[in-house]
């Protein structure tokens, strides 16, 4: 059995820099001929010169052969002003900007603490029809790490809706229920969803002993939530689309006193995602997920080329080299049922 696809985009995903990009970069282009690449390198990328620089560095790590386009985003810091952010989107040199609340998760202590200060800058991409991409967490240490997302929807997002209802938003990597139907009730926002969202809950990172590994921000919620998250990635409902939140660490900074929040899933992550669909009875739905929704929530074409995934398993690797170190990929030494020729 074979299954061919539109190529797909990723809308949400973590290359990390410098060495590393030998790693993340043919990994993620083998599967995706697109994706929205996250700025929140240290320092973070809030910048013309350093959006240049990076998409430059990310390009020369393209293998021969492969089509891939990076998409650009600007981090939404206190450096940015309208002018900016007119000039990167006028130039298509950026395609959005990311908000990440401070302390909320890797890299985020150049994040806003309130959005009241650059509300001139919301007000603009507004009007210029540039989407705003949120990491959709309050950091208050006082919140349950579980309530978080749920808390701001309520005491954030809603406000903002309310405000700028014209601001179209990208609720990235959703985790809850609740998060759902708020994207339902709402035609101006998007939503990405991760493929380990939709394999795992609570239980798969606390139950048996905890799984490093299976750590990530948002963290895994309850299985319900899970259900929840299926139901929405295999609907056909146009909101709801691609974005692996494919974040790398390495070995030791997952497996330490202090492990960092991250799965990475692009090498595999189509087929993870076949996986998924086809275990929810809904591949007929697969293409219209990692490969339409996306694009028509963004403005993008449709892309040209194809990928094809055929029923044979195969055996995720245990370890990959991630500059002088290894990465474990999610999934590592476990079975998937659908390969990508």
């Amino acid at each position: 059995m074979q299954l061919t696809l539109i190529k797909p985009d990723d809308w949400h995903t973590h290359l990390r820099d410098g060495v590393y990009l030998s790693r993340t970069v043919p990994d993620l282009t083998r599967s995706f001929h697109r994706a929205i690449i996250m700025p929140n390198l240290d320092p973070p990328i809030d910048s013309i010169d350093a959006a240049t620089a990076y998409r430059k560095r990310i390009i020369a790590q393209i293998p021969k052969g492969q089509q891939f386009e990076p998409l650009m985003t600007f981090y939404l810091t206190s450096n940015l002003s309208p002018a900016l952010i007119t000039s990167g989107y006028n130039t298509k040199l950026i395609t959005a900007v990311k908000y990440y609340p401070r302390g909320v998760t890797t890299n985020s202590q150049a994040g806003l603490s309130s959005l009241k200060r650059v509300m001139p800058i919301l007000e603009t991409m507004a009007k210029i029809d540039m989407p705003l991409l949120i990491h959709g967490e309050v950091p208050e240490k006082d919140t349950d790490i579980f309530d978080r997302e749920e808390k701001f929807l309520d005491s954030i997002l809603s406000p903002l809706i309310e405000i700028l209802p014209e601001l179209r938003i990208v609720l990235e990597h959703i985790t809850t229920l609740q998060a759902v139907q708020f994207v339902k009730n709402h035609d101006q926002l998007g939503a990405t969803i991760t493929p380990h969202h939709l394999m795992y809950d609570r239980n798969d990172l606390l139950a048996n002993g905890l799984s490093p590994h299976l750590y990530c921000a948002p963290i895994l919620k309850r299985s319900e939530d899970r259900k929840a998250l299926i139901s929405a990635a295999t609907s056909g409902n146009s909101q709801f689309f691609l974005g692996t939140d494919s974040a790398p660490h390495s070995i030791k900074q997952k497996e330490s006193s202090c492990g960092c929040a991250g799965c990475y899933t692009a090498p595999y992550a189509v087929s993870m995602y076949a996986d998924i669909f086809e275990k929810a009875q809904a591949l007929d739905q697969l293409e219209a997920f990692t490969s339409k929704n996306g694009p028509l929530f963004y403005g993008k074409p449709i892309n040209k080329n194809f990928i094809t995934l055929r029923k044979v398993d195969f055996k995720v690797p245990s370890l990959l080299r991630f500059g002088k170190d290894w990465v474990r990929p999610l999934k590592a030494s476990e079975q998937l049922p659908w390969s990508l020729i």
